[in-house]
C-alpha cells in the first residue's frame, strides 16, 4: 500500500480536526519488531474518541500497523 509521508502532528490534525483538546493517553510499543505506537484522545460533542498510531520503518506515521504487524 502506498502512503504519504506525513508526520504525526499533521495526522493527528487530519483525524480528529473537530476535536479539541487532544490529548496523549500511551506510549508504547507492539509486534515482534517493537514497533512504536501511541493513542491519542481527544472530546468531540458526541463523545470520547481515540485512535492509536504506528511508527512504520520510513519513520512516518499511520493508522495502521506496519505490514508484517498487521494480522492475515
Amino acid at each position: 500500500m502506498k502512503t504519504a509521508k506525513r508526520n504525526l502532528r499533521s495526522l493527528v490534525d487530519k483525524w480528529l480536526t473537530s476535536a479539541t483538546p487532544v490529548r496523549l493517553t500511551r506510549v508504547g510499543r507492539t509486534g515482534a519488531n517493537c514497533t512504536r505506537c501511541i493513542h491519542i484522545e481527544a472530546r468531540r460533542a458526541d463523545g470520547l474518541v481515540g485512535l492509536f498510531f504506528f511508527r512504520h520503518d520510513d519513520g512516518s506515521w499511520q493508522v495502521f500497523p506496519p505490514g508484517k504487524d498487521r494480522l492475515p
